[in-house]
């Protein structure tokens, strides 16, 4: 099973997110994240949340559709991603893709970036995307494909990180060490 969360941050290309998303997703919205779920015609499986960024039209269309809807206190520790990540792991998705993630407010964007570093995601393929970036954590190797001029970072996270090894990149590294405050 492979589970498409979506954030209530920005997505900057409806076309090239619904390019994302196949007929047997999974659908989760954490929060305001079903504003982007309606957007592009879908239907959400379970909204959870808080339901600070629901508009009384998006709860409408949830109730009409049955959405099945986890309501949570305003008054909590964990973010509304969060706590959709949270349920998403309970169902031992192959994938999880993240949208809606990346812009608007910095403090959220980090957020949502380290929320992937839970040890508790390292067996899961877990990416944060909106269908023109992509980050995701490489915990051993990882296959990175695209088309040439793409540009791709790789940055270390808590830490140095050895015997790094590229091939196809404008620099190729061959087990060379990288550092975070560099």
């Amino acid at each position: 099973m492979r589970i498409i969360i979506f954030a209530n941050g920005n997505l900057p290309n409806l076309e090239k997110a619904h390019s994302l998303i196949r007929p047997d997703d999974f659908i989760l919205c954490a929060d305001g994240g079903i504003r982007h779920a309606l957007a592009l015609g879908l239907t959400p499986n379970v909204v959870i949340g808080d339901l600070d960024s629901v508009t009384e039209e998006e709860r409408r269309k949830m109730k009409e559709m049955g959405v099945e809807v986890m309501e949570f206190s305003m008054d909590k520790n964990e973010t509304d991603l969060e706590l959709t990540i949270n349920h998403a792991l309970t169902l031992e998705p192959e994938q999880i893709l993240i949208l809606a993630a990346l812009g608007g407010r910095m403090d959220q964007t980090l957020a949502n970036i380290s929320l992937l570093s839970d040890l508790r995601l390292s067996t899961f393929d877990v990416r944060l995307t909106d269908g023109v970036e992509e980050i995701f954590f490489c915990r051993d190797q990882a296959k990175v494909e695209g088309r040439s001029g793409d540009i791709v970072s790789l940055i270390p996270w808590l830490g140095e990180v050895t015997g790094v090894f590229t091939e196809n990149l404008r620099w190729h590294l061959h087990h060379e060490t990288l550092y975070p405050e560099k």
